[in-house]
């Protein structure tokens, strides 16, 4: 870069972190009191939509991905996620709405990147209508691409399934407010989250981002996340949006698999148990979440129409908007309308109940059924198609465009979208923050069994004793002095261990763990080989579903849950290092066996037979029984 460039690079740095200005007037002098400040939030929502044309209203109903292009550049098409030339999109398509794909490995560089796309939206188009950038979950420890993210280089916190083994919704408010931060830093001013779909169906895929089994508890604690996020109940410049899912509760999945995919598309209630579903959600609206995501899933044998949630008339505009009075947005998930490919694999629209409707049809009928926004897609022609042939009135999109709008004021995204670059850099992943985050995913491990009271192991237990490990590396352990060696040398084993599941096929499917929560007969048989060669057994099971552990549980000295912690993390908690100690109780019962899961009720809370831990277990180091 010339030293000109360079210079002319930094005006521009130094621009962007003054109040941002517009020209209030346009050529023949008349006001745009939409860019105006002065003037309510009504005012100028009023004005700017009647100075839009139809494909710049139909760019705003639509909520797609994009990804940074080298250095925090624009980037062009990718084939791997389905996503088309930022320019095309913003320019041509005049969309403003978009989710941030990947890690946040370099702050400033996606930072920098935020700079960039909002410069092309303010410089390049007619109305300079700022961009909205939302993200999937991101300060969890998780690696389901299909639903969120890794953490990268922000605070890593347990998933919320450690919150809510926690109960404490102080926490979650630090929390969220700690995520909010860093999301401003970065430009993010919605969250796709937080979930609160309950955990009745244990085998569903999705249930290590919900607060868990209990609607009381779910209810309680995703007030405490969207104040910590929102920042308050009303939205302003500091505010991070939520966007609460999925409505009207995507946890009763038929035999528990997930309507990302045609054999899950039946969601089902056999305990006609729909009003428990809907507790978190009515306190969310309370606590003033600001969008709703319906789920993917076809309700089957209810009042409601057999067609995916979002298509769904009765749910979306009976249901969500009249009786429970939501008045925000709600945008759909990922992909209604469009076939398409994710990770290699082919994946037809999620139009459950509506596969033989045209893609113009589909985008009617989820329009009329009350929604505002399409997720996944890029599609504003078709929306364009349904005005202009007379079968959507141009006034009901206006409805839409003026909810998403007065989104974008509130969050002060028109008066000033840019980020600072180097305050990105010295905000994200705060040293204090991250330690934070990591006692939070100490405390959350929750201690089911406990023989002898073996844990905490002390220096003088183990110093003379040879330790075998699984699932904690060599390095790590070695760093805490422990003596290493083979499985028939060992006086102690320490493993750690991933819930059960069932592999699915298919580049993006594989990520989606479901199936059976009992351990296969070869795993079974290989984890009672370590545990009968070794006097002390000592696991750790990271549960993203409520497992089966009667066998296990059965044959080891010590066993602890844990809900996304790192190695470190569980080793200070079994040595009893740097004030750790287990604080958890389960946030749902652990079933006894498959049996009682399959034998019990898609919607229904805590209705397997006789649960071999039951929900709200877990014992202190200070307990001195052993067994429930």
């Amino acid at each position: 870069m010339s030293a000109l460039s360079l210079i002319q690079a930094k005006l521009r740095d130094f621009a962007r972190l003054l109040p941002f200005k517009m020209e209030l007037q346009d050529s023949q002098g008349t006001p745009f009191i939409y860019r105006d400040r002065s003037k309510t939030i009504d005012e100028r929502v009023s004005d700017l939509i009647s100075r839009m044309t139809l494909p710049e209203k139909a760019g705003q109903l639509f909520h797609n991905m994009l990804v940074p292009g080298p250095e925090g550049s624009l980037a062009t098409a990718n084939s791997t996620f389905g996503i088309e030339d930022t320019r095309h999109l913003i320019g041509t398509k005049f969309m403003t709405h978009f989710n941030l794909l990947g890690p946040v490995s370099d702050p400033s560089m996606v930072a920098t990147w935020q700079n960039a796309v909002q410069d092309f939206a303010l410089s390049q188009t007619r109305l300079g209508i700022p961009i909205t950038f939302s993200t999937d979950p991101r300060n969890h420890f998780t690696e389901n691409i299909g639903t969120s993210f890794q953490a990268g280089h922000m605070s890593m916190w347990p998933e919320t399934l450690g919150f809510a083994a926690l109960r404490d919704p102080k926490l979650v408010e630090r929390f969220a407010d700690i995520a909010r931060q860093e999301y401003l830093a970065l430009g993010l001013r919605t969250s796709l989250h937080p979930q609160v779909d309950l955990a009745t169906e244990y085998r569903w895929a999705r249930i290590n981002a919900t607060f868990g089994e209990d609607a009381d508890l779910s209810g309680e604690l995703v007030q405490a996340y969207i104040k910590g996020f929102q920042k308050g109940k009303e939205l302003g410049t500091q505010s991070v949006s939520t966007m609460t899912k999925h409505f009207p509760g995507g946890g009763p999945q038929m035999n528990g698999e997930d309507p990302h995919f045609i054999y899950g598309r039946e969601q089902c209630y056999p305990g006609n148990n729909e009003e428990y579903h809907l507790e978190p959600f009515k306190k969310a609206i309370e606590a003033g979440t600001r969008q709703m995501m319906p789920y993917y899933g076809m309700p089957v044998g209810t009042e409601w129409e057999e067609v995916g949630f979002a298509f769904n008339k009765s749910v979306i505009s009976g249901l969500l908007r009249e009786k429970l009075g939501f008045e925000g947005i709600i945008c759909t998930d990922w992909g209604l309308i469009t076939d398409t490919a994710i990770l290699g694999q082919d994946m037809p629209a999620r139009a459950w109940g509506c596969e033989g409707l045209s893609e113009l049809d589909r985008t009617r009928k989820i329009i009329e059924a009350g929604c505002d926004q399409f997720g996944g897609e890029s599609r504003p022609e078709l929306v364009i198609q349904l005005v202009e042939d007379g079968m959507i009135p141009e006034s009901r999109i206006d409805i839409s465009v003026a909810r998403i709008m007065r989104e974008k004021f509130a969050l002060g995204l028109f008066d000033n979208p840019f980020v600072d670059v180097k305050a990105a850099a010295d905000i994200v992943g705060q040293t204090q923050w991250k330690a934070e985050g990591e006692m939070a995913q100490r405390r959350a491990h929750t201690l089911l069994k406990n023989d002898g009271n073996i844990l905490p192991l002390h220096e003088e237990d183990y110093r003379s004793k040879t330790f075998y490990v699984e699932g904690v590396s060599e390095a790590a352990a070695r760093a805490r002095g422990l003596r290493l060696g083979s499985l028939e040398q060992a006086d102690i084993a320490i493993v750690r261990l991933r819930c059960a599941y069932e592999p699915r096929p298919g580049g993006f499917e594989a990520h989606f763990h479901a199936g059976s929560l009992e351990y296969c007969t070869g795993e079974q048989a290989r984890q009672a080989n370590i545990f009968s060669k070794v006097p002390i057994s000592i696991v750790d099971i990271y549960l993203d579903r409520p497992a089966v552990l009667s066998e296990v549980a059965s044959q080891v000295t010590a066993l602890s849950v844990s809900f996304g912690s790192n190695e470190n993390t569980y080793l200070d908690v079994i040595f009893g290092t740097n004030g750790a100690a287990p604080e958890g109780k389960l946030p749902f019962d652990l079933p006894r066996s498959m049996k009682a899961v399959q034998e019990s009720r898609e919607d229904v809370p805590f209705d397997t037979e006789r649960p071999l831990y039951k929900f709200g277990w877990g014992l202190s180091y200070e307990d001195t029984y052993e067994t429930q």
